[in-house]
């Protein structure tokens, strides 16, 4: 046994109960999402009700929603993990890149890591969520919603790069809006890119897409 743990870490339920609540907490929060998810993945999210969630996991709606405010902010849980991810990646991008450079190789690092169940990700969850998003208006209204907070967190984080105070210059604005709009346009574009050339992951259609803003948007007329 470890002397200095008595010190350490004092026993008692005063200071062990606070953490196993947390724990608890979390498994709840866990399991509450990946019984979405497999709701999802069977019936759809139109079809899922919060009741069929809850009932999953062998809780009261009650409780479900002391968790998220709708299903939809279930869905989206996993678009919150995959941006917060890339803002790590982009922030451990080195100095000398390029804003643009550093942002596809961030974005296709993380798009890599959620199709093969790298750095945490289930690549299920993320093939659910992709088909989700193509399937429900009302999920897809709920994303763009919530895309502002995620832009403003993204320019943030390119601004920081950039050494520039974001109130007072556009172009991290502009950047980042860039980077969203090539990511939707990825998205959009992967059925299509499937049919061309057979089993295209996503992360390879977000490459193309950020080579072309690399390259330059000034494309000439016809």
């Amino acid at each position: 046994m470890n002397a200095t743990a008595p010190e350490a870490h004092p026993a008692g339920p005063e200071t062990q109960l606070p953490g196993r609540r947390e724990r608890k907490k979390q498994r709840t929060r866990e399991a509450l999402i990946d019984a979405a998810f497999d709701l999802f993945g069977e019936k759809g999210f139109e079809a899922t009700t919060v009741e069929e969630i809850a009932d999953a996991v062998d809780v009261s709606s009650r409780t479900f929603f002391r968790y998220f405010a709708s299903k939809e902010e279930v869905a989206l849980s996993f678009q919150e993990e995959q941006h917060h991810a890339v803002l790590t990646a982009l922030a451990a991008r080195p100095r000398e890149e390029p804003v643009i450079t550093a942002m596809r190789r961030a974005v296709v690092e993380i798009a890599r890591a959620c199709e093969r169940g790298e750095l945490g990700f289930d690549p299920e969850r993320f093939e659910v969520m992709m088909t989700l998003m193509d399937n429900s208006p009302s999920l897809m209204a709920s994303s763009l919603e919530h895309q502002q907070k995620k832009q403003a967190s993204l320019t943030a984080v390119i601004a920081e790069r950039m050494g520039v105070d974001p109130s007072a210059d556009l172009r991290p604005h502009v950047v980042a809006a860039t980077a969203a709009c090539a990511f939707r346009a990825s998205a959009d574009m992967l059925q299509q890119y499937r049919e061309m050339l057979g089993d295209a992951p996503l992360s390879e259609t977000i490459d193309r897409a950020y080579a072309i803003i690399e390259e330059g948007l000034n494309f000439p007329s016809v």
